[in-house]
Formats: structure tokens, C-alpha cells, sequence
């Protein structure tokens, strides 16, 4: 890792590249709000440079990350940061408000755990868990019974081993999300399969980071 933190630095830059894997892409623009811990040593432990690092696609071992924000110019994403206090959080806390270069704009919740290990917390209005460490299919979807068998049948006929599963939902009957974790990177064409299930909003694929 390029020090001088585990936390603050390589979990920091780990953090960013799985908000960029969860948005699909490098984002063009990016609001960062740091909490507790991030906000009040980040500076200190080059944990703002470290997000940028992680956003751009720089894993914590490269030895570009301290030129991350001079890398960011260059490759024209624009970002910006601000404080708060989040409430009762992991103090290595950070809320992405990303944008990419299509317009669509994601927010993505995490903290930095401590020894590199990360998790993120919330996607735009949905409690999540995502620790990167296996590829993740990200499924929007609608509330009703059958829905989660129909995805996961598919998965079995394609021999995709599931490795395990979070469904979170804005309320009874409305859009909901699944998470699952998988052995193995889904396939393109089998993804698609899945966005044309009815029910199925979307479908992105996160690799492991």
C-alpha cells in the first residue's frame, strides 16, 4: 500500500474504487462529505487524495495515488469536498455524490473499516452491505412475489454460484434492490437475460475490488 495509513489511506482509496464499481464508471464530477474521523485526521493521512485515487481507478498499491488530484484534472473530473456529521456511523465515513459522464448521478455511503477492509452502507435511498471482496450483481426491481426466484433461477441454469444475498426495498409493494454476491463474474449476455425479466428495472454489474 502507499502509506501512511491502512484505514485512512489504502481503505480510503479502496472505498473510491468501489463507489467507481458501483456507479460503472469513472465519474465526471464528484461531492465527497466527510464524517468523523476522515474529516477532522483525513487530511493529515492524504485520505482526500487516497477517495480521489480510488474514484479514478488507482488501486492503494499504485504509486501514482499521491497525484491523484493532478490526475483528476487531467482526465477532467471535477470534485469537491465538505464535512458533517453523519450521525451514528463508523467515524471513517464518507457519503459520494457522483455523476457520470451520461448524466446519472448515484450516492454511495461507506466507511473504512480498519487494515484496507471496507464497506459500503447505502446507495442512493437503499441500506446496503458491499464489502467488494466478490463480484456483486446489482438488481432493481419491483416489490412482488416471484421476483427474486425468477433472478435466481436464471443464475442457476447459467451455473452462477451464489454466494450470498441482500434485498433491501423503499417500502412494501414499491422499487426494491438486490444484492448478489457471486463466485464468479456474471456474464454480459446473462445479465442482459436478467434485465428482461419483467419486474427487473435494471441490472449492473460491480466487479470485486
Amino acid at each position: 500500500m502507499i502509506g501512511p495509513s491502512s484505514s485512512h489511506t489504502a481503505g480510503a482509496c479502496r472505498l473510491g474504487e468501489l463507489a467507481r464499481a458501483i456507479l460503472g464508471d469513472t465519474p465526471s464530477s464528484a461531492h465527497i462529505v466527510l464524517h468523523g474521523s476522515f474529516a477532522s485526521t483525513g487530511p493529515g493521512h492524504g485520505t482526500d487524495i487516497a477517495l480521489v485515487a480510488g474514484l479514478l481507478g488507482l488501486h492503494p498499491d499504485d504509486p501514482r495515488l499521491p497525484r491523484a488530484f493532478e490526475i483528476a484534472h487531467e482526465d477532467g473530473l471535477v470534485f469537491d469536498f465538505a464535512e458533517a456529521d453523519l450521525g451514528d456511523v463508523h467515524p471513517n465515513t464518507a457519503v459520494f455524490e457522483l455523476t457520470d459522464s451520461a448524466g446519472r448521478t448515484m450516492s454511495v455511503q461507506g466507511s473504512s473499516l480498519g487494515g484496507g477492509d471496507v464497506v459500503v452502507t447505502r446507495v442512493d435511498n437503499y441500506d446496503v452491505e458491499i464489502t467488494g471482496e466478490l463480484p456483486l450483481l446489482v438488481v432493481g426491481h419491483l416489490d412482488r412475489p416471484g421476483e427474486i426466484a425468477a433472478v435466481t433461477s436464471i443464475l442457476a441454469e447459467t451455473h452462477v454460484n451464489v454466494a450470498s444475498m441482500y434485498v433491501s426495498r423503499e417500502r412494501r409493494g414499491a422499487n426494491a434492490l438486490m444484492l448478489i454476491a457471486t463466485d464468479a463474474e456474471v456474464d454480459r449476455v446473462t445479465a442482459e437475460r436478467l434485465c428482461k425479466q419483467p419486474g427487473v428495472t435494471s441490472v449492473r454489474r460491480v466487479s470485486a475490488v
